[in-house]
């Protein structure tokens, strides 16, 4: 056989070729089983009817359809793609995606222009009902029971830089509003370092009333988890604790405490709770942050039992008004995070629901987001939430919920067939050695009988 060279296959392509000499790859088998359960339930039957009243029928040029649209969304949570570039590219450049979209390889996938065209003509309702859309499956397959619940928060890192913040009445930049300052306290041309320098000893320097981004409005100055000072926002999760789905999914002001935050969050979680159970949510676990009196009174009025670690306080006193209930609860939430019901249900809260953090934001691509404005950053997690809860089912049929992972189950399969296929070979040789070795010494055995037999006979013992 000669060897292959590079030189030998450097030739000018024909201009036209038959399209039964062009090869063809087989459909990822993920991404067949994902379109199946989406045919089956009539994703695009459904999402034609949902986008249908922004368009204009008999006139202009077909558009973009919404089927492709949201299944372009759904591949940016499954490959882990955080810009619309990225989706558009990754789309372009594989065959199987090709294949999931419906395009075939004289067609020309869609742009990022066109998806994001795509996504501020439709309303933030119409991915919401999406969402809901796929919660349905989720209730076919068995996959929300919705009685106990668990609601945390987490940042995303804005696209806005925070050194571009301007002042709110003025319209003021930062850094001429520090040189300002510096001016009035003496320095007629500082440098960036003393006015760096000066900026460090000021106090309460990032107020959100004072300042906000230019270029993204609805981001808030806010402490990151890993400790940074940046422009974010807050995304929050209520899950349900017996099966790991997303209930709701709601995105907020980063400077808005937990307490203010959760009660849209509860309230979307009970809607889908009460369409798969009848009664909605009963018992919700939460941590520290969503601990207060309020809390509790407003959670027994709902008639939830409520699982909310106490932070340590010194001394409390019960006077006022209104106060002997909010001890009443105090203290029967006390009691209850004691038992070990509650330290179960806190141990599934860290665990559940941080996996939909690290699924969404973390490989999902969604930590740092690439849209601008609260709309349409909730718009892109929406579906990454469907995603999300599409990947359960998925993972339930296959044991995989993503590409990757259904690579790597392939992957252990051959190695579990390969280990198989040599313990098997181990026991053929060890089968074959140990009747060897039966047969060698029985007929050693009857050697030693015949020897002993003409012995005896010539010997007269």
């Amino acid at each position: 056989m000669a060897m292959g060279t590079r030189t030998k296959r450097e030739k000018q392509q024909e201009l036209w070729i038959p399209s039964s000499a062009i090869v063809t790859t087989p459909a990822h088998a993920f991404y067949e089983r994902l379109n199946s359960i989406l045919e089956q339930h009539g994703f695009d039957r459904k999402t034609e009817q949902l986008c249908r009243r922004y368009y204009k029928e008999p006139y202009g040029r077909p558009s973009l359809s919404p089927g492709v649209y949201f299944r372009m969304l759904l591949v940016g949570y499954l490959e882990g793609l955080d810009s619309e570039r990225g989706i558009a590219w990754r789309v372009a450049d594989s065959l199987s995606l090709r294949k999931f979209l419906g395009y075939g390889l004289e067609e020309e996938t869609p742009e990022h222009s066109t998806l994001s065209r795509t996504r501020r003509l439709y309303a933030v309702e119409t991915h919401g009902a999406v969402f809901q859309w796929v919660l349905k499956i989720l209730q076919q397959e068995g996959l929300i029971e919705g009685q106990r619940i668990s609601i945390d928060a987490t940042t995303l890192e804005a696209n806005a830089a925070l050194k571009n913040i301007v002042h709110r009445d003025t319209g003021e930049k930062y850094e001429d509003y520090l040189k300002r300052l510096a001016q009035a306290a003496g320095m007629e041309k500082p440098t960036r370092e003393q006015l760096a320098r000066m900026d460090r000893k000021r106090k309460k320097k990032g107020s959100n009333k004072e300042w906000k981004s230019r270029s993204d409005p609805d981001a808030r100055i806010t402490k990151m988890k890993d400790g940074r000072t940046h422009l974010a926002h807050k995304a929050e999760h209520a899950v349900d604790l017996a099966t790991g789905a997303l209930l709701s999914l709601t995105l907020h002001p980063a400077d808005q405490g937990d307490t203010t935050t959760m009660w849209q969050t509860l309230k979307e979680a009970q809607e889908a709770a009460r369409k798969s159970n009848g009664q909605g949510v009963k018992e919700a676990a939460l941590d520290k942050g969503y601990y207060s009196g309020a809390v509790l009174k407003k959670l027994q009025r709902r008639k939830i039992r409520s699982y909310i670690p106490e932070p340590e306080y010194k001394h409390r006193h019960w006077q006022g008004p209104g106060k002997r209930l909010e001890q009443k609860l105090v203290y029967a939430n006390r009691c209850r995070i004691r038992r070990a019901k509650s330290k179960r249900m806190q141990k599934l809260r860290t665990e559940l629901t941080e996996r939909s953090f690290a699924h969404l934001y973390e490989t999902g691509g969604m930590r740092r987001v690439h849209l601008r404005g609260r709309t349409n950053i909730l718009k892109r997690l929406l579906l990454q939430g469907s995603g999300f809860n599409l990947s359960l089912v998925l993972r339930m049929l296959l044991g995989a919920g993503k590409p990757r992972q259904f690579q790597g189950l392939k992957i252990q399969f051959f190695y579990l067939l390969q280990g198989i296929t040599a313990l098997w070979l181990r026991f053929k040789l060890v089968r074959q050695l140990f009747l060897h070795h039966f047969i060698l010494s029985h007929s050693m055995g009857l050697h030693r009988k015949c020897c002993f037999k003409i012995a005896t006979s010539t010997t007269g013992c």
